[in-house]
Order: C-alpha cells, then sequence, then structure tokens
C-alpha cells in the first residue's frame, strides 16, 4: 500500500501541511501496510499540539482468468473483486515538557487488508473473504539541543501492536464442501529510534527513523469448518516488519518548499504461517509439517517506497502541496500486490493561527501481472488452490483532518 504523508514545515513561520493519500493493492502495495507509521506532529514547534485525522480509499483491483487448484476450471467463475475499500484513521497529540524535550502519544492503524472476492470464483479454495486489522498505541519522545546553525534532535518511543482478523475459504474434509474460517489474533511491543536535524530559518529538516519488529509470539484463534468443526488453533510465532525511513524538506524560495523520502519495509519476514491445532507440538507442526491445519501465506519480498513533491503558501491562511510516490510490489509471484504510482494533492486552511483544517485526495496506478505457484522458504509451495491474472487497475482515496495547538 501507498500512503502519502505530505507534512512540511513551509517557509520560516510555524505553519505546517499535512495531506494524506493512500492507495493499495488487494492486501496493499506494501504488503499489510495501511497507516505506516508516523511521527511528524513530534516536530511541530507549539508547546502543545493535537490532531485527528482520516483517510478513505478506493481500491479497483480486479481479478481476471481465475483457476481453481491444479488449473482447473471449476465453473464457479473467472472474474472477481480483488479489494475492498477502508478508513485509515490517526489521532495524536504532543506536548513539550521542558524546553528542549517533546513527547507525543498517538493511536493509529499501521496494518491491515481486506479482500472478499466471495465464493462464486474459482478462488474460492484459496480466499472467500480476508480481513486483518491492527491497533497501535504509541509514546514517541524527542531531545533536542544546538548544532551549528540549527538544531540536533534524538527520537525515541515504544508501541504496543495489537493484530486480528478472519480468513475464509472453501475446504472439504470428507463431509462435502463447506466454508472454513480461520480467526486469528495476537499482540506485542516495539520501539523506535531516530535522528533529525532542523534549521527552521530555512525550513529544512533532515530526519532518519527506524521502528523495530514487533513480535507476536502468541497468535491463537480458532478454525470453524461449515459449523460442524470447530478447533482452538495456534500460529507459527512471527513479526511484524521492521521499518526504516529518511525524510528530507528544505525550503527552495520564498513560500516554496521540496520534500521527499525513501521508505524501507522488511515485509519478507512474513512467508507462509502455519496453523495448528492447539496441544500439537510446534516441534511437529510447525517445523516438520505435521499436523498442520492449515496457514496463512503471504510470501513477501521487502518493500521500498520513494516519495518527492513540492509545497507552495500563498498567505497565512491558504498552502497547497502535490507528490508523486512510487511503491515497489511486495509480491514477487504469488499474490497482486504489484508497483504502486499515486499522485496526491491537497490544500490546508489555517482559520486562526492556532487551528489548520486539511483537505486532500490522490489517484494511483496499480499495475499488472499474475499469481499463481510460487515456492518459497524449505521447498513451501503457495499458490497450488488457485491462479489468476489481472491489469492495469485504479485507486482512489480523500482525506481530511484538523490539527489545534497552543
Amino acid at each position: 500500500m501507498t500512503i502519502l504523508r505530505l507534512k512540511a514545515l513551509l517557509g520560516a513561520g510555524c505553519f505546517s501541511l499535512a495531506l494524506i493519500g493512500t492507495a493499495m493493492n488487494p492486501a496493499h502495495a506494501g504488503g499489510l501496510e495501511r497507516g505506516g507509521y508516523d511521527i511528524d506532529l513530534l516536530f511541530d514547534p507549539a508547546p502543545f499540539a493535537t490532531e485527528a485525522e482520516a483517510t478513505y480509499v478506493m481500491p479497483d483491483r480486479k481479478y481476471k482468468n481465475a483457476r481453481g487448484p491444479g488449473g482447473a476450471d471449476l465453473g464457479l467463475g473467472t472474474t472477481a473483486d480483488g479489494a475492498e475499500g477502508y478508513w485509515v484513521p490517526r489521532i495524536g497529540a504532543k506536548v513539550q515538557v521542558v524546553q528542549g524535550v517533546d513527547c507525543m502519544v498517538d493511536y493509529s492503524q499501521p496494518w491491515g487488508a481486506h479482500t472478499a472476492p466471495g465464493n462464486a470464483w474459482n478462488g474460492a479454495f484459496s480466499n472467500i473473504e480476508t480481513d486483518i486489522k491492527s491497533d497501535n498505541y504509541a509514546a514517541t519522545c524527542s531531545y533536542k539541543m544546538d548544532a551549528g546553525k540549527g538544531q540536533l534532535r534524538f527520537i525515541g518511543g515504544v508501541f504496543y501492536q495489537k493484530i486480528y482478523g478472519f480468513k475464509e475459504n472453501y475446504t472439504d474434509i470428507g463431509f462435502g464442501t463447506m466454508v472454513g474460517r480461520v480467526d486469528l489474533e495476537a499482540d506485542g511491543w516495539g520501539w523506535r529510534a531516530g535522528v533529525a536535524y532542523e534549521i527552521p530559518d530555512i525550513a529544512l529538516r533532515a530526519s532518519l527513523v527506524y521502528n523495530s519488529q514487533v513480535k507476536l509470539d502468541n497468535i491463537s484463534g480458532t478454525l470453524n469448518i461449515g459449523g460442524v468443526v470447530s478447533v482452538p488453533i495456534y500460529g507459527a510465532e512471527e513479526s511484524m516488519p521492521d521499518s526504516l525511513e529518511l525524510k528530507l524538506q528544505s525550503g527552495i524560495a520564498p513560500g516554496w518548499l521540496a520534500f521527499g523520502s525513501i521508505k524501507w519495509v522488511n515485509w519478507s519476514v512474513l512467508q507462509s504461517v502455519p496453523i495448528c491445532a492447539q496441544g500439537t507440538p510446534s516441534s511437529f507442526c510447525v517445523t516438520n509439517g505435521l499436523g498442520q491445519l492449515t496457514s496463512l501465506d503471504l510470501m513477501y519480498r521487502d518493500g521500498w517506497t520513494v516519495t518527492g513533491g513540492i509545497g507552495h503558501k500563498f498567505n497565512d491562511q491558504w498552502s497547497a502541496a502535490g507528490q508523486l510516490s512510487w511503491d515497489r510490489g511486495t509480491s514477487h509471484g504469488y499474490g497482486a500486490q504489484t508497483d504502486t504510482w499515486t499522485l496526491g494533492g491537497g490544500v490546508a486552511y489555517t482559520p486562526r493561527p492556532n487551528i489548520e483544517v486539511r483537505l486532500a485526495g490522490a489517484v494511483g496506478v496499480l499495475t499488472s501481472g499474475h499469481s499463481g505457484e510460487l515456492a518459497g522458504e524449505n521447498g513451501y509451495i503457495a499458490g497450488t488452490d488457485d491462479s489468476y491474472d489481472f491489469g492495469n487497475d485504479l485507486v482512489t482515496a480523500i482525506s481530511g483532518g484538523i490539527k489545534i495547538k497552543f
């Protein structure tokens, strides 16, 4: 998934512009990413600032030429809708604790996926509906000190994360074809560390922030098959990915600012997650695959996002910005998360010095490809239950937000 956050100081004043746009593939162009991580509020120069924002994303991914196991036409249909619209909310507050020390707390939904191609396509033995959600609660602080013409800032923080969701698909355990449903949940902790350098007089800021993996060693839930069989289950230990992001911005003329970023996300940590019955030893089910009930196949490669844009302050009340972003798709033969190109833009209105209202939009292209069998770790092959093609598809998004500071 692509998420566009155009946050920049325009000129030497305190005005900030935050524009959000989002794009995704069936499970997002960047693995399970939705809102990702955002700590830009920490840089607001006001002693206290709070903001709330929400983005609605409308992807239009279409599957075609779908086949079932072994390339068979099951007569269920060769086309399906490969993505569902979704909201990305975020709320945060920042306070200057003492001179040079700032802290912020925020709630966000960094990860998620929702696909619902239904039961009337040939891939229904692989996916009828998959819905993954997340809740993230974070606290981040920074200490800044004078350094040369500007200020050097050291950043650190922790976050608690909960991941939960379900997947439904057709299955056959000897009683005929039924709908199998897996419900799972897990949680864990992570941390972040970074450094930034700022020269407010020329609106210059360079920041490098690392977010750690979130270890999920308590994945658990239930497997229900047609209301006939219900089994407590657990998943192999996994981690949500770590990431590293470099952001740059600088004033280039009075009222004009250029900005860009490069982000790496370690999505390759998520391959295939074995699902086992509670009580089955991990040494048998996870290590050797004995008694494995099902699996959650992702088969990702690392994600990269490159962004660049321009912002302009027209007067004390109105500013605008535009941004172009490229996401390298995390799918590479299995799944439909190919490269995504997104163009976003928006405006910010400041009716009073301490109130800022934002409105933004984005439009993007989800590039074409094919999903089929893919060999992964230890010889495991994903994609044996379905295959399909997809063309260049459209994604759009709208966003709104408000910031209040004192």
